[in-house]
């Protein structure tokens, strides 16, 4: 391994009680392979906040990626849960196809070769987040999102008191999946109401079936018909009956 000269490396660490920063990468990687040249990498550490001794900010630790050379890295810390957190640090360009974990807070950059996301945070997606997503995310074809906390009301409105567009319309031109099932009733909102976003190619959907009734009213609602035409499989959490309105709602489900 001593004579490596080019090395990827996209692993998660689990159960440990400090996270893996550019420290660690000079010590364990650069140090033993002296003859390394090219790196590419991805390092997401999962840690309880309780068991850290210190405070956690990405800005911490991509002082410790810039100490060792490395200014085309970056770091991300996201809060999966009030009691533990998810933080990454990669290589830019990000070369990997898969990213999990994301939350409101991520570096500048655009992911091109990301087509399957997770995201997840311990506070609202707003609107705003999720055109952030789109353009960061040109490539994308897999969504989840985990997040059961409701959007504000300023993101949940559609149009003012003058009856004009609050906001653009968000538009995933390569979206085929879609999994909402451990979302707040807002994010299903969010993606089928076509007055917020377009997401022309969705032939899977995962979600609440609450939520899905509630959000079409029961498949008659005219704003998130569109969406909804052209997915070929649907799992819902719950029983559903599959009325004639739905059929016409889901022309082109598997039947």
């Amino acid at each position: 391994m001593s004579n490596l000269e080019k090395l990827t490396l996209n692993i998660t660490i689990r159960h440990r009680n400090r996270v893996v920063d550019g420290t660690d990468v000079q010590h364990d990687i650069f140090d033993c392979m002296p003859q390394l040249h090219s790196f590419t990498f991805c390092i997401c550490t999962y840690v309880k906040m309780v068991d850290l001794s210190y405070k956690l900010t990405s800005e911490d630790i991509q002082q410790t990626l810039t100490d060792i050379g490395q200014q085309h890295a970056v770091s991300m810390v996201s809060y999966v849960t009030k009691k533990k957190a998810a933080c990454s640090i990669f290589s830019l360009p990000f070369e990997f196809d898969y990213l999990e974990d994301l939350g409101n807070k991520y570096p500048n950059t655009v992911f091109s070769y990301v087509t399957y996301l997770l995201v997840r945070d311990t506070v609202s997606f707003e609107h705003e987040f999720f055109m952030r997503i789109a353009r960061s995310f040109p490539s994308l074809k897999h969504l989840r999102i985990f997040n059961m906390k409701s959007q504000t009301l300023n993101s949940r409105m559609t149009f003012s008191s003058d009856n004009s567009q609050l906001y653009s319309i968000i538009e995933y031109p390569h979206l085929t999946t879609l999994d909402v099932r451990y979302a707040h009733r807002d994010y299903v909102e969010q993606f089928l109401n076509e007055t917020k976003t377009y997401i022309p190619c969705l032939t899977k959907f995962e979600v609440f079936v609450d939520y899905l009734k509630g959000v079409t009213k029961n498949f008659r609602r005219e704003e998130t018909r569109r969406n909804c035409a052209k997915v070929e499989r649907l799992f819902t959490h719950g029983s559903l009956v599959r009325t004639d309105d739905f059929w016409l709602y889901f022309p082109s489900l598997y039947k």
